[in-house]
């Protein structure tokens, strides 16, 4: 019995640990961003367009504008991936009903996601291929 509860303390102070190491992403990427330069399919996207788009993280939801067009859905972290990965999942808009796999790097107030826009498979590197729907993205956050 004495060793059951030791083994509980051990384990239970470990994941405690472990839980304190575990990076706090998930808060740390909450607020607004702004594109600072992107590429599809390795061609970059022009300056124009990036300047009319938004994304809004917050709590597991997420909210994109392009053009003041929205499109609304979730997204789920995985801090156990290297890289650090996403999943995101469109629930209305352009993308409802579909599931994106991303990884994603973030550093102080600058976040860089690749995305497969095909939904096939999660990128394992963050370049952006000709003959791929690989979006990679460099954001940072806005200033209020």
């Amino acid at each position: 019995m004495k060793n059951t509860i030791c083994i509980c303390l051990v384990v239970a102070a470990s994941m405690t640990a472990f839980a304190a190491d575990k990076p706090n992403d998930a808060k740390a990427l909450q607020g607004i961003w702004m594109p600072v330069k992107a590429e599809l399919g390795g061609q970059p996207m022009p300056d124009a367009v990036l300047k009319t788009i938004t994304l809004k993280l917050d709590s597991g939801k997420y909210e994109v504008s392009v053009g003041g067009k929205p499109d609304k859905g979730t997204y789920t972290l995985d801090f156990a991936t290297k890289p650090k990965s996403m999943t995101i999942t469109g629930t209305a808009g352009p993308n409802s009903g579909k599931t994106f796999p991303a990884i994603y790097e973030l550093k102080g107030d600058t976040l860089r996601i690749c995305y497969d826009l095909s939904g096939a498979k999660r990128p394992t590197e963050f370049k952006s291929i000709a003959g791929t729907r690989l979006y990679l993205v460099t954001y940072n956050r806005k200033k209020e």
